[in-house]
C-alpha cells in the first residue's frame, strides 16, 4: 500500500532576512479557527520567537478571507459546548501569545475578517488591510456574543463605537476599522505588499531590545497603579540605558551611521 501523505500545514512558516511569515493555508474553510488553525499559530508564533536573528513577525493567509472566525462547520455532535470551550480557550493563548510576543506582528489583511478574525488582526501590533475587505463582529446573529476577542479589541475602542460595532454586527469597510481605531492602516489592495514591506522596514530599524520594552510598555503601563507605574518605567528606562543596545544606538547618532542591528539598505 502506497504511504499516507502527511496533510498540509494550517499554518506556513518561512523565514528570510529576520523576518518570520506565518500564512494561514486553509482557504477551504475561510481561515476560520480550527483546531489545526489555532495550534499552527500558537506553535508558529513560538518557533518565530526561537528562531536566530528574527526580528519581525507577518501573519497573512491565502485564499479571499484573512479569517472567517469559529468554525461554524462544527455541530454538537463534533463535541458541542465542550468543543466550543476548547476553541476560544486556544483562541485566548493565540491572542495572549501575539501581545506577549517580544518580536513586532504585524497582520497582512488582504481578505475578509469577522467574529474572531477581527480578534486576531486587531491584537497584531501593527495591522494593515485592503481598503475593499469587510469587516465585522458577527457574533450576536449567530446567538453568542464577541467575548474572547473583547479583551483585545475593547481597550482600542471607543465605548460608543464598540456598542455599535457589537450589538449590531455591521460589516464595516476597512477605513472604519481604522477610522475605530481596530486596525492600523488601510491601503488600495495593489498597494497592501508595499506597505507591509514598508512597515516591516521601519520596525527593523528599532533596536530589538528597545522594540521588545515598548511593545510591552503599551500593553502593560494603562493597567498599572500611576505610582507602580512610573517605579516600573523607571527601572527600564535605566537598565535600556546602560545597554549595549543603546551605547551602540548613541555610537550610530555620533558618527552618523546606521546602527549595527539595522538592515543594510536596498541595492538601487
Amino acid at each position: 500500500m502506497p504511504e499516507a501523505t502527511a496533510p498540509a500545514p494550517a499554518v506556513r512558516l518561512d523565514v528570510a532576512a529576520g523576518v518570520v511569515t506565518l500564512t494561514m493555508d486553509q482557504p477551504a474553510t475561510r481561515n476560520a479557527l480550527t483546531p489545526e488553525l489555532l495550534a499552527g499559530l500558537s506553535d508558529g508564533l513560538a518557533r518565530a520567537e526561537a528562531t536566530p536573528g528574527a526580528r519581525v513577525v507577518v501573519l497573512t493567509h491565502t485564499g479571499p478571507a484573512f479569517c472567517a472566525g469559529a468554525d461554524l462547520r462544527e455541530g454538537p455532535g463534533a463535541g458541542g459546548a465542550a468543543a466550543g470551550g476548547a476553541a476560544v480557550a486556544d483562541l485566548a493563548i493565540v491572542l495572549a501569545a501575539i501581545q506577549d510576543s517580544p518580536l513586532p506582528v504585524v497582520a497582512r489583511v488582504a481578505g475578509h475578517c469577522l467574529g474572531g478574525g477581527v480578534g486576531l488582526a486587531a491584537a497584531c501590533d501593527v495591522s494593515i488591510v485592503a481598503d475593499d475587505v469587510r469587516i465585522g463582529f458577527t457574533e450576536v446573529r449567530l446567538g453568542v456574543a464577541p467575548a474572547i476577542i473583547s479583551v483585545v479589541c475593547l481597550p482600542k475602542l471607543r465605548r460608543g463605537d464598540a456598542l455599535q460595532l457589537f450589538l449590531t454586527a455591521e460589516r464595516m469597510p476597512a477605513a472604519r476599522a481604522v477610522e475605530v481605531g481596530l486596525l492600523t492602516r488601510a491601503v488600495p489592495a495593489g498597494d497592501l505588499d508595499r506597505a507591509v514591506a514598508d512597515a516591516v522596514t521601519a520596525l527593523m530599524a528599532g533596536g530589538p531590545r528597545a522594540l521588545a520594552a515598548a511593545k510591552a510598555l503599551v500593553y502593560r503601563v494603562p493597567g498599572r497603579e500611576r505610582d507602580e507605574a512610573f517605579a516600573a518605567a523607571k527601572e527600564l528606562s535605566g537598565q535600556l540605558f546602560a545597554s549595549d543596545e543603546a551605547a551602540e544606538g548613541r555610537a550610530a547618532f555620533r558618527e552618523k551611521r546606521p546602527p549595527a542591528w539595522a538592515p543594510a539598505p536596498a541595492d538601487g
